[in-house]
């Protein structure tokens, strides 16, 4: 099996995204344990933006499959 490295703009890709999903991760334990708390704060703009641009800049904008196939190989807990 061949083991392709990932690029510089592919790997970027990749860490956005895994901020994004620790952010979103982050804000909803931080109102999981409280009760009557209210809706987890919507993710900061910068944090999405980056993402979004990252994945651009990679090319893999609509390419779900190709973008989780790489974010797979990458880390094995997204």
């Amino acid at each position: 099996m061949t083991t392709a490295v990932p690029t510089d703009r592919e790997r970027a890709a990749v860490q956005a995204y895994l901020r994004l999903l620790h952010t979103v991760r982050a804000a909803f334990d931080s109102v999981a344990d409280a009760p009557g708390a209210p809706s987890p704060p919507v993710v900061p703009p910068a944090v999405l933006a980056e993402a979004e641009q990252a994945l651009r800049d990679a090319g893999l904008t609509g390419s779900e499959e190709a973008f989780f196939r790489l974010l797979a190989s990458w880390c094995s807990e997204p």
